[in-house]
């Protein structure tokens, strides 16, 4: 990605990636980022907080953010996440807007109608083309042009890659003039804690179903870096005594499970083993009590 070329001066700007739920946001960033930075799965709501991917070239750095997919907030922790979304749009350099070649391409239009009136570039990206046909994307990128006339309209394929040089092309040729905002060497704004909790509840959503993984949140208790490995002591939070049944599983087997493909991915990612412990507690109110959301990260 270093091959794009820009001109002399160094370009740094926020890139902000939203859209509606399961479009590809996530994949599309981590494409971007060449990291797997955002939790990728098939089902809504994955992506919870604001997650930013850095990516550095000799010229430029361009910081991505991926946010919640929008929607209409149910409860105190979805006002939270849409919260990231209206926060996204009003402090962005760049606008990434997601849509699929799947999804009604005017849902949640009150969403389209702020894209029309922000001042920064707006680059819409079509996913999801290599499950379409070339008449069907020729026709939505004559919808979205009327509906955005200033955009930048690109299709892509994320979870194939295909075009993404063409979104970074576009990216970098509309960075502002700025020094770099982070290390040359940083790739997210994110520890390694906050990696450790969010791979713990992709393996929820990969594992469980219904209403589950929306009722679960983790918190990382301890996180211990030891000369060969990593210690972590890991908390899941539940709101009822049935559902920590469920997480847990006859035997204890469902947790276990779980606690092992989490580990998996985690020693993969921060290339170190991990010794893991898991735990299920019960609270009944998290996704509705400040105190709590403000715990997970979610309130400032």
């Amino acid at each position: 990605m270093d091959s794009v070329q820009t001109q002399n001066e160094h370009r740094a700007g926020f890139v902000n990636i939203i859209g509606n739920p399961n479009v590809g946001k996530s994949t599309l960033m981590n494409a971007l980022v060449g990291e797997k930075l955002s939790i990728v799965t098939a089902k809504a709501q994955t992506t919870r907080h604001r997650i930013r991917g850095i990516v550095n070239g000799e010229n430029y750095q361009i910081v991505y953010s991926d946010t919640p997919g929008i929607l209409k907030p149910n409860y105190r922790l979805q006002e939270n996440m849409m919260d990231f979304v209206d926060t996204a749009i009003g402090d962005a350099d760049i606008i990434l807007y997601v849509t699929d070649v799947v999804e009604k391409a005017d849902k949640n239009a009150e969403y389209i109608d702020k894209l029309q009136k922000v001042d920064c570039p707006v680059i819409l990206v079509i996913n999801k083309i290599d499950v379409s046909d070339q008449s069907k994307v020729v026709e939505l990128m004559g919808w979205w042009q009327e509906k955005l006339p200033s955009s930048m309209i690109i299709p892509v394929s994320a979870k194939e890659k295909f075009n993404i040089e063409s979104v970074l092309n576009a990216v970098v040729s509309k960075l502002p003039v700025s020094p770099a905002w982070f290390d040359k060497d940083a790739f997210t704004d994110k520890n390694l804690r906050f990696f450790a909790s969010e791979i713990i509840r992709e393996k929820i959503l990969e594992n469980y179903s219904q209403e589950i993984p929306y009722s679960c949140e983790v918190a990382i208790e301890a996180f211990k870096e030891e000369e060969e490995r990593y210690e972590i002591s890991a908390v899941i939070y539940v709101m009822r005594n049935s559902q920590k049944g469920i997480i847990i599983g006859k035997g204890g087997l469902a947790l276990k499970k779980t606690s092992t493909a989490a580990r998996l991915e985690m020693e993969d990612f921060f290339q170190k083993k991990v010794f893991l412990s898991i735990f299920v507690k019960v609270d009944e109110g998290w996704r509705e009590s400040r105190r709590e959301l403000r715990k997970f990260g979610y309130e400032e």
